[in-house]
């Protein structure tokens, strides 16, 4: 692991999802760019002190001289923004398959040259956005594919949260502190930190690719540098429409990302606060609520349920479940098999397309939310 060290968030939450099918070990890392506290971040978790790194370019040159049957089979990269690309690309090109978390990169420039580094590494790369992992999620997106919606016309997503509503990177509280500057962050605040998520989410389930968007960003807390609430119109290609909102100010929510899309025969909607119902509508017949763990779920979605139905899985497990897809891909390029057709996780294609969408975005409303054409990703 890279990043992840003493007082970071999403470094735990990536170990747990990685250790809960029993899969996958952590033996090695550079856990914070400040030496000693990687060292130390080391002992908390038990990770031996000679696999115990100062920097990632040390645990690089190190793990890549290691037997084969010693060496790393992947690394995970849970560092800020600006710091994903050099450490992704140095892993790859040293040998080593990839899991990253989202957005991507820092920007799109990087995006695509990683995207360049992924292919001719050969090496397994996943990004995790990990709200696709959910059961229900993946149940949706099947009644999309199968038609059961009839022809889209309308998604409507949002991502509303209320932890930003003051001015908390004042107090250099750690996770503010490096969302909100743009040096650390990138060109958006909110919308590339969560509102990538709802972007990924809505073209996860329905499949629908922009045609183009007009976006409006605001910064509303005062010497706040980078957005805290974004709205976007888009313009589907092939007709439909959709609606796009993150926020970081709405006082009251915690993490509301939800979803609804509308066709010509059926609706359906997804809240992951509520993770393990899907509510289907119809025109003519009362709604139905669809729920994990029955037997009516489809097999793929059946593969992904650990537990029987009535007790809950949700935002862990969702994030394992981008792990054991994974791990499928690792094994088989660490064995040297074939990689599997089947293959349910996001890739670099989804990590350009979302640098794509923020700098859009951006562009957008810098322009005085002007509609502007999505760029080939």
């Amino acid at each position: 692991m890279i990043g992840g060290g003493r007082g970071a968030f999403i470094g735990a939450v990536h170990r747990i999802a990685a250790h809960m099918d029993g899969k996958a070990e952590l033996v090695a890392g550079a856990f914070s760019s400040d030496p000693q506290r990687s060292k130390d971040s080391a002992a908390d978790l038990l990770v031996p002190a000679d696999r115990a790194y100062g920097s990632y370019q040390e645990m690089a040159k190190a793990e890549a001289a290691m037997p084969a049957d010693k060496r790393l089979d992947f690394v995970v990269i849970v560092t800020p923004n600006h710091q994903h690309f050099p450490p992704a690309k140095l892993f790859l090109e040293s040998g080593f398959n990839v899991i990253l978390d989202k957005p991507a990169t820092f920007d799109l420039a990087e995006a695509k040259k990683l995207r360049t580094v992924v292919k001719k590494s050969g090496k397994v790369f996943v990004l995790t956005h990990n709200y696709t992992g959910n059961v229900m999620v993946k149940q949706a997106r099947e009644l999309v594919q199968k038609g059961h919606l009839g022809t889209l016309r309308k998604v409507v997503v949002e991502y509303p949260q209320g932890w930003l509503s003051t001015f908390l990177e004042a107090s250099d509280q750690k996770q503010a502190s490096w969302r909100t500057d743009p040096k650390r962050s990138g060109a958006a605040g909110c919308m590339g930190d969560i509102g990538t998520h709802a972007e990924n989410l809505a073209r996860y389930i329905t499949g629908l690719e922009i045609d183009t968007l007009c976006a409006d960003l605001t910064a509303f807390v005062k010497g706040r540098k980078l957005d805290d609430d974004g709205n976007v119109l888009v313009r589907y290609k092939g007709g439909a429409k959709g609606i796009l909102h993150s926020s970081q100010i709405c006082i009251g929510d915690e993490n509301m990302l939800n979803i609804r899309v509308y066709g010509t025969k059926a609706g359906l909607e997804w809240c992951q606060e509520h993770p393990n119902e899907l509510v289907v509508k119809y025109a003519d017949k009362p709604r139905e609520i669809w729920r994990r763990g029955n037997g009516y779920i489809s097999a793929h979605g059946q593969k992904f349920t650990r537990i029987p139905f009535g007790h809950p899985e949700g935002y862990l497990e969702a994030f394992a479940n981008i792990y054991l897809e994974a791990f499928r891909a690792i094994e088989a390029e660490v064995t040297g098999k074939k990689q599997p057709k089947d293959l349910d996780f996001p890739t670099i294609e989804d990590g350009v397309y979302g640098m794509a969408f923020i700098e859009t975005v951006v562009k957008s409303s810098k322009l005085g939310a002007k509609w502007v054409k999505f760029p080939k990703a």
